[in-house]
């Protein structure tokens, strides 16, 4: 088979990405390099099933791998461990309440982790998405402590899952649960988790062909949302997620 060349941006230029397809094997993904992070960019690179993943120094690179790793909202609740560790607690979840912590949070260094894709370039750039109303996050409170939150990019009916993280045991899984709670009640039935891990299939991951992924991406990024989910609440305790939401295995 040919391998055709990779695409090569330049700042400024169009927001038109290469078919998927064009992406490489190996390193598996990987589609264009360099361009900007402006919104424009990164809306039309997700609408398409592309996500931008570099180290801070190195060039923009862009990527839609295959398998893709995506969660069904409807299938990703709080299973029977989760249950247990969190009842009780008197945990709260917000929405948009803390954007920046929770990106700043996720971009910390982590045990076993020589550094971070999340560097001041993309803090900005998802900055600036949160502020148009692009980029949400989801967080879980412990009196006035961040205990665990999760943020992404939501293209009508589909969210683009970033990054997640947890102070204390179960604030990640907690945040996921919950913003999948959130889609549901939107009628977003897809979170896209891009590169699948093992921790990702224990909570209810697959890992989708590509081409299936970006056809069924590409038709929700284009359909409006049924509900405002994103519109300011008061804070939900986790005990009433818990009520609400049926237990998986």
């Amino acid at each position: 088979m040919t391998r055709l060349p990779l695409t090569f941006f330049e700042p400024g230029s169009p927001p038109h990405f290469p078919p998927v397809s064009h992406a490489l094997r190996d390193p598996n993904g990987l589609l264009a390099v360099g361009g900007d992070l402006r919104p424009e960019r990164l809306l039309a690179a997700y609408r398409h099933g592309i996500f931008p993943w570099f180290s801070e120094g190195d060039p923009i690179l862009w990527w839609s791998p295959d398998p893709r790793c995506v969660f069904r909202t409807e299938r990703l609740r709080p299973n029977r461990s989760l249950r247990r560790q969190v009842r009780g607690k008197g945990w709260r979840i917000t929405v948009n309440q803390a954007f920046d912590r929770v990106i700043e949070a996720c971009a910390a260094p982590r045990p076993g982790q020589d550094g971070t894709w999340i560097g001041p370039a993309m803090i900005q750039a998802y900055s600036v998405l949160h502020r148009l109303g692009h980029a949400h996050s989801v967080e879980v409170w412990d009196d006035d402590a961040l205990v665990g939150g999760v943020y992404g990019v939501a293209v009508g009916r589909l969210f683009c899952g970033e990054s997640m993280f947890s102070a204390q045991s179960g604030g990640s899984k907690l945040a996921l649960c919950a913003l999948a709670a959130l889609l549901r009640e939107g009628g977003a039935p897809l979170l896209d988790a891009q590169v699948s891990n093992p921790h990702l299939l224990s909570l209810g991951a697959e890992e989708w062909p590509r081409k299936d992924f970006v056809a069924r991406a590409e038709a929700l990024a284009s359909q409006p949302l049924t509900a405002d989910i994103w519109r300011p609440t008061p804070p939900r305790l986790t005990d009433d997620l818990l009520r609400t939401a049926k237990s998986s295995p």
